[in-house]
């Protein structure tokens, strides 16, 4: 488990990661690359999942305060410009063979919620939802 993060939406992904038995490398945030004088953002994982590509996955922790996912209402999606650029170096520096993508990971706070068949995540006492958004399609809106 990634252990120097404090992040329980990072911990929840780890978690599921583990449990489907995904192969994957943690990256610490707190040793951020340098390109030359140029910082760039960490991303949080390198997933390797069978025999795709190999994601580069930056996690975004988010809290769902609804009470259905029916209509795909209520989910913030943000990230910021230096999370794209970020992500838009990496993807860079990786080169072919690699995907970029923001996992966005919801905790449930309200107890009676319409899931609408979505699978729910149950970690140290919290439910969680993952939706990941490729960089290529997060970019063009």
């Amino acid at each position: 488990m990634k252990d120097f993060s404090p992040n329980h939406y990072e911990r929840a992904f780890e978690s599921w990661l583990i449990d489907n038995r995904i192969q994957y490398i943690a990256i610490d945030e707190h040793k951020r690359a340098a390109f030359g004088c140029l910082k760039v953002k960490s991303f949080d994982f390198l997933l390797y999942p069978g025999n795709q590509q190999i994601i580069i996955a930056e996690v975004k922790g988010r809290l769902f305060r609804g009470t259905s996912f029916a209509k795909l209402a209520g989910f913030e999606c943000w990230v910021t410009t230096e999370d794209v650029d970020g992500l838009t170096k990496w993807q860079e520096v990786f080169g072919l063979g690699h995907a970029a993508v923001f996992v966005f990971v919801y905790r449930i706070e309200n107890i009676d919620v319409d899931f609408d068949g979505r699978d729910v995540f149950h970690f140290d006492a919290n439910r969680y939802v993952f939706f990941y958004v490729k960089l290529g399609e997060y970019s063009r809106f």
